[in-house]
């Protein structure tokens, strides 16, 4: 991907041969055939022929875009997390490659009448690893991740919220993304929401509908750590629906363990201790931690990370946990508190 971004036309053709030999290898045939007819009927030397990627850099101007603001609407990025890089529940994990084996063999449900899954929630706590998840598996099926950028499609105007998402949707239906709607409760609301206007029920409306008649090989993932606040029509629009929760004490030390694993830890550090140490906290807030240690060691002089250094950097995160915590409980006060106070007006 990265090879034709950089109009490197010759390391795009050794990677698209790599690509025919592993869908082969994993019996993808028919897939394989096509690509392998495209790359022996394009010429190296034609300078016209242009990658799917390459048309949708963002420098060519083919991203959706903002009437007012001429803003693009989505951010395209090439992935990088892969699925080994997760660490997440055992049965998480094992729906997750349910998705990438029918994504890979839709050619075979195709040939029988089915569809592969295509659209996805994910919700949880925040720092669970939804985004992650999402990039990953847009690298398992080698798609360019297309994240929706909600501080350009929600408008200001009365029914342009509505258009942006119209451009976004078209656009996903004309080439193959992941196409991830991030923080998804900004527009998916429950349309009854107190604290809402009537232009948030034509969003929702509009949205249900663009979902409905979308048919497209993008694969769809919104994703949302308040889905409690998501319109209960929006839910079963979804073919899964995908819980991530924190991790518990075994995966924290799994995570720990592939964090720490290029540096040295003193050896009065107890991996297990410090996982125990860590419950409750999001796979974000361990990373976090990890980070912070390495690098508070690193600008010390040292390759190793030291006990006072880990407990530093974990004091640090738990401070930053209490504080978000205060805040999201006083948000939470003050919400009925101003509902109640337009219900007396």
């Amino acid at each position: 991907m990265d090879s034709h971004f950089r109009g490197d036309d010759v390391g795009f053709r050794d990677a698209a041969w790599d690509l025919v030999r592993r869908e082969r290898s994993l019996k993808h045939n028919i897939l394989a055939d096509e690509l392998e007819r495209i790359l022996a009927a394009a010429s190296p030397q034609d300078s016209k022929a242009k990658s799917f990627l390459r048309t949708l850099s963002p420098s060519n101007g083919n991203l959706p875009k903002d009437k007012d603001k001429n803003a693009n609407l989505i951010e395209l990025s090439d992935p990088a997390r892969e699925m080994g890089d997760l660490v997440l529940a055992p049965d998480l994990r094992v729906r997750l490659d349910r998705v990438i084996a029918e994504r890979r063999g839709a050619d075979l449900l195709h040939s029988h009448g089915m569809q592969p899954i295509s659209k996805l929630l994910y919700c949880g706590p925040p720092g669970c690893g939804k985004t992650v998840a999402a990039e990953a598996m847009a690298k398992e099926l080698y798609l360019p991740l297309a994240t929706v950028r909600f501080d350009a499609v929600v408008s200001s105007y009365l029914g342009e919220t509505a258009a942006n998402l119209r451009k976004v949707f078209e656009f996903a239906r004309l080439r193959p993304v992941l196409l991830l709607f991030d923080e998804f409760d900004a527009i998916g609301k429950h349309r009854t929401a107190f604290d809402e206007h009537g232009e948030l029920k034509r969003v929702v409306n509009s949205f249900l509908q663009l979902l409905d008649g979308f048919h497209s090989e993008t694969l769809t993932i919104a994703a949302t750590n308040h889905q409690g606040l998501l319109d209960t029509a929006l839910w079963r629009r979804f073919d899964d629906i995908l819980f991530f929760p924190k991790p518990t004490t075994e995966q924290i030390e799994s995570l720990l363990c592939r964090l720490f694993s290029q540096i040295t830890l003193s050896k009065s550090i107890r991996i297990r201790a410090v996982a125990d140490s860590l419950e409750g906290l999001s796979h974000a807030d361990v990373e976090r931690i990890a980070q912070d240690a390495i690098k508070q060691s690193l600008l010390n002089d040292r390759r190793e990370v030291r006990p006072d250094e880990l407990d530093a950097a974990i004091a640090r995160q738990m401070e930053r946990v209490r504080v978000t915590n205060l805040h999201q409980e006083s948000e939470v006060e003050i919400k009925p508190a101003a509902r109640r106070a337009r219900k007396t007006r």
